[in-house]
């Protein structure tokens, strides 16, 4: 039998983690807004060359599909419904070079029509920057701690990918 770690991560949702029969780690972070992030790393605590780190995003879908793949799950589902802090959630958006915000300042969210949402802190390499200022400058590799509402959590990495604040709605899509 696996012995099977969990750790609640208020606001963000759950992390549970395994070590394989080879002395590595899976884990899975359960986010309240419905994806999940498989992460797979080796326990080697010197950092050196047989230390590897592997990230993986997956929506909701793709989580099903993977647990069913590899045999089903064991942890219910009501498992998750249970972390969740209404109407609060945190997330991680990582900068990549296509996107608007690579290269410019955070600025100030209420001016691009993003309230109520906070820049929680800046991942640049193994140091963070909590509370970043506006005029703090990201660049690709950056990864945004996000805190707000599940909706305006969605809307400002939409706007960090795009500079648009609203995904556009095709012509041809009901209601346009």
């Amino acid at each position: 039998m696996v012995d099977v770690r969990r750790v609640k991560l208020p606001g963000v949702g759950v992390l549970h983690t395994f070590v394989t029969d080879d002395g590595g780690k899976v884990g899975v972070i359960t986010h309240r807004s419905g994806h999940s992030d498989l992460i797979t790393f080796s326990d080697a605590g010197d950092g050196g060359a047989d230390a590897a780190k592997v990230s993986l995003r997956l929506d909701e879908d793709e989580a099903h599909t993977l647990a069913e793949l590899l045999g089903g799950t064991r942890i219910t589902e009501s498992l998750s419904a249970l972390e969740q802090l209404p109407g609060l959630s945190i997330d991680w958006f990582t900068v990549g070079y296509d996107d608007h915000i690579a290269g410019q300042e955070l600025g100030g969210l209420a001016t691009t029509g993003l309230v109520a949402l906070t820049v929680v802190a800046v991942v640049r390499g193994d140091s963070a920057n909590p509370a970043p200022a506006n005029d703090f400058k990201v660049f690709p590799g950056d990864t945004l701690v996000v805190a707000g509402s599940p909706e305006k959590v969605a809307k400002a990495f939409n706007f960090y990918r795009t500079g648009e604040l609203a995904p556009k709605v095709a012509a041809d899509a009901p209601g346009a």
